[in-house]
């Protein structure tokens, strides 16, 4: 480890998607940096100078001058300092897929030698990096955790499509596995950081840092999806309750919504998984997670509803969906909670279009056999879903959306775009 300082530093980025390449991108600006990914088609738009996430503009690759990219395991050799940023999904029970973690700490495992720094990024459950990706690197490698090669843990904190809060702004946790090496880490992230960093006590602490911090939103926008299923059923707007108990200074400002995306929606169930290993089965977050998972059903059956109100039958009706990302203004389609509404309505027989200007089609049609329309056709639908608020579809403004509807059609507006008095429905 004494070998091991900032001025020699080679950075490997294992995984180039909406964390890693802003993480290699802030460290090419600084140390020689590898930004390595499996997929031959990302390393070839990042070399032509293009990132299709959305996060980092042409002339911030341009200004990241020490930053190479590549497919190729030879070129991670050269690399003392490897940072995993993959991504950690839920399977179909769902239960934490470390498919890809298992996978890059195999790959880091091939090249590891000794003196270097393994540090990951991706969201885990207290415990999983010293007890799923250390025996991995140690039998892949040869070598001995804490007398050849050490560990740190660093969660990300990126929110995809947020230009204000971004890498170097947002307050980084480090944490090292040694009291030398948490010094390291911090040093090394305090380069690329502005807003500073907050050193834990240890991986684990780290690891349960990220894990909850997703989990008290969870949580959080449970309480208030139920809050809204209440008050629909009491003929009391939502909206309208949140704005006045808002005006009093401690009220939390969160809104009812489709719960999706590749944290809120996922960290949880890691957080679960392991409390249910050591034998603890945890109620509340367990809670939140059937009401937030469930609320697509929800909107779809209010959709309904509102059409039988107007005597439009649900079979062989025409919906359009405006929005299939997870959240609005970023191509994200991860986990996204729109496919519940679709899916539902289809159930009952509608037709649905979805048009979204920020998806890639065949990427939206390869996750969720869904392809979306390129363009909506006017006085065509029975009822029109605002399911993301796109810029797009906000300065579209409630008239110019209801041109897509046929004279008698219902508009229901999930993400609170428009006033409640122009639509007739909302969540």
């Amino acid at each position: 480890m004494r070998k091991l300082s900032l001025r020699k530093c080679r950075v490997g980025v294992i995984g180039l998607g909406y964390v890693g390449l802003p993480l290699a991108v802030e460290f090419g600006k600084h140390f020689e940096t590898l930004g390595f990914d499996i997929r031959p088609e990302r390393v070839a738009e990042l070399e032509r100078g293009r990132d299709s996430t959305l996060e980092v503009t042409r002339a911030e690759l341009k200004a990241a001058a020490r930053l190479s990219y590549s497919t190729t395991l030879a070129d991670l050799k050269r690399c003392n300092v490897f940072i995993v940023t993959v991504p950690t999904p839920i399977d179909e029970y769902k239960r934490p897929d470390l498919t890809p973690l298992v996978r890059a700490s195999e790959t880091v495992g091939k090249v590891l030698r000794k003196g270097s720094v393994v540090v990951y990024e991706s969201t885990v459950y207290p415990g999983c990096t010293e007890e799923v990706c250390v025996p991995i690197l140690e039998r892949v490698s040869g070598l001995k955790f804490n007398e050849d090669f050490y560990c740190g843990y660093s969660p990300e904190r990126i929110n995809p499509g947020d230009k204000e809060h971004r890498l170097p702004t947002i307050k980084k946790v480090t944490s090292g596995s040694t009291p030398e090496v948490a010094d390291f880490v911090d040093a090394l992230y305090r380069t690329i950081v502005k807003a500073g960093t907050h050193k834990a006590s240890s991986l684990r602490v780290a690891e349960a840092a990220k894990v909850i911090e997703n989990t008290q939103r969870d949580v959080n926008i449970a309480l208030i999806n139920e809050l809204a299923l209440i008050f629909n059923r009491l003929g009391i707007d939502t909206q309208e309750v949140l704005e006045a108990a808002g005006s009093k200074w401690n009220f939390l400002p969160f809104r009812p919504g489709l719960v999706g995306g590749h944290c809120i929606g996922v960290d949880p169930y890691y957080l679960t998984h392991k409390a249910q290993e050591i034998g603890y089965h945890p109620e509340m977050i367990l809670a939140g997670r059937r009401i937030n998972d469930n609320m697509g059903s929800y909107v779809a059956t209010e959709i309904l509803k509102l059409m039988t109100s107007k005597k439009i039958h649900a079979k062989d009706s025409r919906i359009l969906v405006l929005g299939l990302t997870f959240k609005e203004n970023c191509p994200d389609l991860r986990n996204s909670k729109v496919v519940d509404v679709v899916r539902e309505l289809e159930k009952f027989g509608a037709q649905v279009d979805v048009h979204d200007p920020w998806v890639d089609r065949a990427e939206a049609f390869h996750e969720y056999h869904i392809r979306p329309i390129r363009a909506p056709k006017l006085r065509h639908y029975d009822a029109v879903v605002l399911a993301v608020a796109h810029q797009e579809f906000r300065a579209l403004g409630v008239g110019q959306v209801r041109r897509f509807a046929k004279r008698q059609h219902v508009l229901y507006d999930i993400k609170h775009v428009f006033a409640r008095a122009d639509v007739d429905g909302r969540l």
